[in-house]
């Protein structure tokens, strides 16, 4: 027999804001799509190491479901798929919508890069009969973290006739790897003594990529010599060609299931290519022709502050967006003050192990959905856009009305630190904007994890924010 309920419960339920773990809601519908949304994000994160992979990746879906490279001039209809690529490593979409611009746009943005070592320009040396490249570490780090684990290297090598080489050397099979050495614990009581921070040196990050002489030589670096030759044959490079080289170190780590329940994902660059990955897939899912035109923005650079032609303060943006407008005779800024931008970035997941950095209150708790942050920034709201009340009931009604898990977030104490995203340089651009994005545990290592259900709440509240707001 049912307790009835108390004037004090039914009160308790229509008062208090009680969020409640997403397993607790969950259809039986959406786990089977959470399962076959979860496998092909692993794929694609395995194939999306760094941000010109990534690229590469999401065209290559893109491409499958009729996107077309867009060409300024080209005349659009409702319906046409189109995208752009900056420079090899960003890249923008669109699907065009029944309504004009002038009614605004229906935006999620996304980074595409991770914290990785970056190869110097001048990078091969040898040093006690071992053979090393040196690294400059890219983004917010912790340099400890990535000694004694095993590494691949990624990237591209531009030639000064044109050409360009890529390098991808430990994803396929029988590949070899490579690693950091740390110091033995015999040897390491000096080290002890140093703050956590300090132990490991940038300089330190030396990646060992051989040790055999070669052959039939007497003269001086010989290991040196004998890489550098291994790494003509296969790529028909010289040392001089890595002055124009973008060759990046990551882990190699491939995206695997975490736990007894195979609730969590574990894997390097979740940080954000699981938001891009659900803003690109909730776009290429689009079952009908939106209202308002739909646009996908995945950038580079935002781990260093979203600089540079492929970050989201470049004009690369505005320009596709203006291109776009104009085959509609729609002044940019007419778009952009009715538009809307979900800017979607991971955000901090409260980790029990840690909790004097975190308020309980107001952290994302893992499988509690897709975390909504008003607003970013470090301490006193720095580098914030601050999203307007009114916009933050918009997408609260958006996504109660698409049964979307979702819970509001912020990243740690107000004085614990804090982070940015792309969101405040979308407010610039005078376009209402507000952060969302999955929880992560371990964000920046080289192996960071997150909730199966939190990827897929992503996903479908990115799909709802499309067609709905």
């Amino acid at each position: 027999m049912e307790e009835k309920k108390t004037a004090g419960d039914l009160r308790r339920e229509a008062l208090l804001y009680r969020p409640k773990n997403g397993y607790d809601r969950l259809s039986a519908a959406d786990e089977t799509a959470m399962k076959r949304y979860c496998e092909d994000y692993k794929k694609f994160l395995d194939e999306s190491m760094t941000e010109r992979e990534a690229v590469d990746s999401a065209v290559a879906l893109a491409e499958a479901k009729g996107f077309k490279h867009f060409v300024r001039g080209m005349e659009l209809k409702a319906g046409d798929k189109v995208y752009r690529v900056n420079r090899g490593k960003a890249v923008m979409l669109a699907v065009v919508g029944t309504e004009p611009l002038s009614q605004g746009a229906h935006i999620a943005a996304a980074h595409i890069d991770s914290p990785r070592l970056d190869l110097k320009p001048n990078p091969l040396y040898e040093d006690g009969e071992m053979a090393f490249f040196k690294t400059h570490y890219y983004g917010g780090i912790r340099k400890y973290q990535w000694v004694t684990i095993p590494l691949e290297l990624h990237g591209v090598v531009a030639l000064k006739d044109g050409s360009v080489v890529k390098v991808a050397i430990g994803s396929a099979a029988g590949d070899p790897l490579f690693t950091i050495d740390d110091l033995l614990p015999h040897l390491g009581a000096e080290q002890n003594k140093k703050p956590l921070g300090e132990a490991i040196s940038g300089e330190s990050l030396n990646l060992l990529i051989g040790s055999r002489p070669f052959a039939g030589d007497e003269g001086s670096d010989r290991v040196k010599l004998a890489i550098m030759d291994l790494i003509n044959q296969k790529y028909g490079i010289v040392e001089e060609d890595f002055i124009s080289a973008e060759l990046e170190v990551v882990p190699a780590f491939r995206a695997s299931d975490i736990g007894f329940d195979r609730s969590l994902i574990g894997a390097y660059g979740h940080d954000d290519r699981v938001c891009a990955y659900a803003a690109l897939a909730a776009l290429l899912d689009l079952e009908k022709v939106p209202a308002k035109t739909c646009v996908c923005m995945l950038a580079d650079k935002e781990e260093i502050g979203s600089e540079g032609a492929t970050g989201m303060q470049s004009a690369a943006f505005d320009t596709f967006m203006s291109d776009l407008c104009d085959t509609q005779k729609v002044p940019l800024k007419v778009c952009y003050e009715s538009a809307f931008c979900f800017s979607t970035d991971v955000t901090a997941a409260f980790d029990p192990n840690f909790p004097e950095v975190f308020e309980k209150r107001n952290s994302a708790r893992v499988n509690y959905g897709v975390g909504l942050a008003k607003y970013t920034g470090a301490r006193g709201k720095s580098g914030s856009s601050d999203a307007a009340a009114e916009l933050v009931a918009r997408v609260r009604k958006v996504l109660d009305g698409a049964d979307v898990v979702w819970q509001m977030a912020e990243l740690g104490k107000v004085d614990a630190g804090g982070g940015g995203t792309v969101a405040c340089y979308m407010a610039d651009r005078d376009i209402d904007t507000i952060d969302a994005g999955v929880p992560v545990l371990s964000m920046h290592s080289p192996f960071e994890t997150v909730s199966k259900l939190d990827c897929y709440m992503t996903y479908k509240g990115i799909k709802a924010v499309y067609m709905d707001m």
